[in-house]
């Protein structure tokens, strides 16, 4: 941040140096000019000659070559407070000189604290070159050159302190608004970030409810097979053709992921409660297992209704793997506050409060995301009852 100020800074004073540059070669020229033509030769002509010389050379090795290790901004600007003051003393035309390099002290100063003590140098030089050249306090010193001075001074002290405000805010400015682009820049990254870990969330929870559920029950539906393959060939023929059929649907599924970028569409076509029938049909096949279903025939968007399925085959899973129970329940009917999908077993039951599977977080989450909620009752010996709302706005 302090090199962005500097820079800023810099570039004021590199955009005002290049046009005061202009007006300094002119007046250096000019007085060259005035000091060769016009005066009598003498040693003091001379030596206002070396010394104007002096701050002309000093001046052109440091805008011609700012980096230079020899002419810095503070040799330049002690030349110039020696040349004024030599010039005071040995001529009355230093004032043009003055008032046309007063900008230099703001341009070269470090800070506004060093150009000001560099300004109160020059001026106290040429006020002492001017007293030394009078020969004392005279009434016209008083009257004429120190009023004068003083006014001039005070006047491009202003101007310089009120320079060095604007750039300050300037930079301030700059400064901010780089901070602003920063975080911008780091909230859209976390952004992106969020979104890519969201996105990778809802894949998981897609493959979770989907594939991996489909390998799950061809696991159980093989393990099965095989144990019955000597005393009950029928069963365990059917049981290979639901593995069949399982795998048909777990590749068709796996395409629709990769063809639609991750977002199943599988509950798209049809009424849910024509979905979840076949779905519970063929749980009922695979599992030999009692289901009483009461499906109210509703219309919903889809998104509610691949929730709704998602949520089925979840809790469907789940008593396949671990409650090992005998009858199913599953009624979906709309209420006044939303649809209400509710699916009960008679089996083992669990502890909510222990549960850490990523099952039922993911029924939470893709719930959530409708505005839904999902209560979970269970207790050990009791059964579970999984009960899935989704309010009226969602499921239209």
């Amino acid at each position: 941040m302090t090199a962005l100020a500097g820079a800023a800074s810099d570039a004021f004073w590199t955009t005002t140096l290049r046009r005061w540059n202009a007006v300094c070669w002119v007046l250096f020229a000019v007085m060259a000019a005035g000091l060769a033509a016009i005066d009598r030769p003498g040693g003091s002509k001379y030596a206002a000659l070396l010394l104007l010389g002096t701050v002309v050379v000093s001046y052109a090795v440091l805008y011609r070559f700012p980096a230079n290790p020899v002419v810095r901004p503070d040799v330049y600007l002690s030349v110039l407070v020696v040349a004024l003051g030599g010039l005071a003393y040995l001529r009355g035309n230093y004032a043009a000189l003055f008032m046309v390099t007063l900008p230099h002290y703001w341009m070269f100063g470090r800070t506004p604290r060093v150009s000001m003590v560099f300004l109160g140098l020059a001026t106290a030089a040429t006020l002492a070159g001017s007293v030394l050249r009078d020969d004392g306090w005279t009434v016209e010193f008083f009257t004429e050159t120190l009023v004068s001075t003083l006014l001039v001074v005070a006047v491009g002290a202003l101007i310089g302190l009120w320079a060095h405000s604007v750039v300050a805010q300037s930079a301030e400015r700059a400064r901010l608004l780089t901070e602003l682009e920063e975080t911008q820049a780091e909230l859209t990254e976390a952004h992106q970030r969020q979104g890519a870990a969201d996105e990778r969330e809802r894949m998981a929870r897609d493959i979770h409810d989907t594939l991996a559920q489909g390998f799950a029950s061809i696991i159980v539906l093989a393990e099965a097979a095989r144990a019955g393959l000597d005393g009950d060939p029928a069963r365990s023929a059917q049981q290979l053709r639901s593995i069949e059929s399982t795998a048909r649907e777990n590749l068709a599924e796996a395409r629709e992921l990769v063809g639609s970028g991750g977002r199943p569409g599988q509950a798209a076509a049809g009424s849910v409660a024509r979905t979840l029938r076949r779905t519970l049909d063929r749980f009922a096949e695979d599992t030999g297992l009692t289901v009483d279903a009461e499906l109210e025939d509703l219309e919903c968007d889809q998104q509610t209704r691949i929730a709704l399925l998602r949520c089925t085959q979840e809790s469907l899973a789940n008593v396949r793997k671990h409650a090992r129970a005998s009858t199913v329940g599953v009624v979906l009917a709309r209420q006044p506050y939303g649809v209400e999908l509710e699916i009960t077993d008679d089996g083992a039951g669990f502890l909510v409060e222990e549960s850490s599977g990523f099952g039922l977080d993911g029924m939470r989450k893709r719930l959530a995301e409708l505005g839904g909620r999902l209560t979970v009752t269970s207790s050990v010996g009791d059964g579970t009852r999984v009960l899935a709302l989704i309010p009226p706005g969602a499921a239209s």
